[in-house]
């Protein structure tokens, strides 16, 4: 998909698969039935470097870059990451928040916006999640806003393995900064 049409898009699905001994993570546009129609894009866990670096392609050939978020510092994941486009020039950056807090907390931020913040709208399955209860089986939902503008929102869906949808509101975002963060929420959550 060219990235002008991407850009357009206001819905995403993303799905992890998990296949021994990797990871990996397709996301596809959202069609108007809630469907997957075409993948946009593609990620695969390599062993033992996953926090520290992925790749994201345009499709499961990975052919293409699409971008790819890296830690800013190599053994320090909580430190936050950079994303970059496919030549390696910087869309923006992302991190966990920092601290014991109710409500898990990551931020998102990309030249020329104001600094999103994305919450879990759900106390009680934050710290379900985060204790450990049920952890996996957990949907949760994460709102990145500033004030009350919503930029974008990644719900995770009930079952096994991770699937979730990706709305969003702010057409000013660069969709594969918001793909980053939809499949660093899996990965690093």
């Amino acid at each position: 998909m060219e990235l002008v049409v991407l850009q357009s898009q206001r819905r995403l699905l993303v799905r992890q698969k998990l296949t021994l001994p990797v990871n990996r993570y397709e996301v596809h546009v959202e069609e108007h039935d809630g469907s997957e129609g075409e993948v946009v894009a593609f990620a695969e866990e390599k062993p033992l470097t996953f926090r520290e670096q992925v790749t994201l392609y345009t499709d499961a050939s990975r052919d293409r870059v699409l971008a790819a978020f890296r830690a800013r510092k190599a053994n320090e994941p909580g430190i936050g990451y950079d994303v970059v486009d496919e030549n390696d020039r910087p869309i923006g950056y992302f991190r966990k928040g920092a601290g014991p807090a109710l409500r898990a907390t990551w931020h998102f931020q990309q030249p020329g916006l104001p600094t999103f913040t994305g919450r879990e709208r759900n106390v009680a399955v934050s710290l379900l999640r985060r204790s450990g209860v049920l952890s996996g089986r957990l949907p949760y939902h994460f709102d990145f806003s500033v004030g009350a503008h919503i930029g974008f929102s990644v719900e995770r869906r009930r079952g096994l393995h991770g699937r979730y949808r990706v709305r969003i509101d702010d057409h000013r975002l660069d969709r594969r900064l918001v793909i980053a963060v939809a499949v660093a929420l899996d990965a690093l959550q």
